[in-house]
């Protein structure tokens, strides 16, 4: 496997950054490949490419939630069941290796991230307001390390590599969480309670669903929202990318993103990945649960 070294990905960051502003909706998005994925990749939600190899968060949902009557105890459904994973796996979609993440009632992971070094995945309850464990992954021997246990569903995570920071977002992407780390690699304000941590996104027309450390203390998130002209009629998914500066918790540069599948799921739907190609950028997706496709897109920017 080949590493990406912090001083490329940030060049490589800066540059994404840059040709992301540069989108609108007048660009043409071109189809380069459709890969079938060779094994069930149950409910994706986070992805990260490393050389030719790719990984993605993804939760087996056993048992679906259930919505309660009234809340109950701050919450407005139970736990369901379910098993949390990351999956590795070949540019051909073949499984190279599985680990399962979560314990108990804390089986979702969402999206996640890539420092150089380690993979940044967070697991939390299938419900908001509830509990996650965030986890760092070394890639090459797939074995996780708890970093911090928090009381808010976080949904994903950015790590800044220039200020060694860890960056969260709830349920919904409604809030965003800063971590810092002491001198011995522990997270120093892991006490600070939610409530007084916590900072509202005012950025509302996509909830995003997996984010990535650009550069300049910025990071490319993607998403959607589902809209609806009337309370019984047909909904419409529209997917977009917002670039956020994780100083301001501020979008400052949003564009959405016209690719669906045949069936009508936005290419945003969950997991993604970009990266910069000689005239403009490459973008992957995975949108489709248990039977999933990776799409692959490309764009020229000027």
């Amino acid at each position: 496997m080949v590493f990406v070294t912090f001083a490329h990905a940030v060049d490589q960051g800066a540059v994404v950054s840059e040709r992301v502003k540069k989108l609108t909706r007048a660009v043409k998005w071109t189809s380069v490949a459709a890969i079938p994925i060779n094994f069930n990749t149950y409910h994706p939600q986070g992805m990260v490419k490393i050389g030719d190899v790719f990984f993605v968060s993804t939760v087996d949902i056993r048992k679906q939630t259930t919505r309660y009557a009234q809340l109950q105890d701050g919450y407005d459904r139970d736990t369901g069941e379910g098993v949390g994973h990351l999956i590795k796996f070949d540019a051909k979609g073949n499984l190279i290796a599985d680990l399962t993440l979560g314990e108990g009632s804390v089986y979702h992971p969402g999206g996640m991230d890539y420092d150089g070094k380690w993979l940044w995945v967070p697991t939390a309850e299938y419900r908001p307001n509830s509990h996650a464990i965030l986890y760092k992954v070394d890639p090459t021997t797939m074995k996780a390390t708890e970093v911090l246990r928090y009381g808010d569903h976080i949904g994903g995570l950015v790590y800044n590599t220039e200020n060694k920071t860890l960056h969260g977002v709830s349920w919904g992407s409604r809030r965003f969480y800063r971590w810092t780390f002491d001198n011995d690699g522990k997270v120093s304000n892991a006490g600070t309670r939610p409530e007084d941590l916590r900072v509202a996104n005012r950025s509302h027309y996509i909830d995003y669903q997996d984010c990535k450390y650009l550069a300049g203390k910025e990071a490319l998130c993607s998403g959607l929202n589902m809209y609806q002209q009337k309370k019984d009629g047909p909904r419409f998914a529209l997917g977009g990318f917002e670039i956020v500066d994780l100083t301001a918790n501020q979008a400052i540069y949003q564009v959405p993103v016209e690719l669906w599948t045949d069936s009508g799921l936005p290419m945003t739907y969950n997991p993604f990945w970009i990266e910069p190609t000689a005239n403009g950028l490459r973008a992957y997706f995975m949108p489709e649960d248990e039977k999933s496709t990776l799409y692959v897109y490309e764009a020229e920017v000027k």
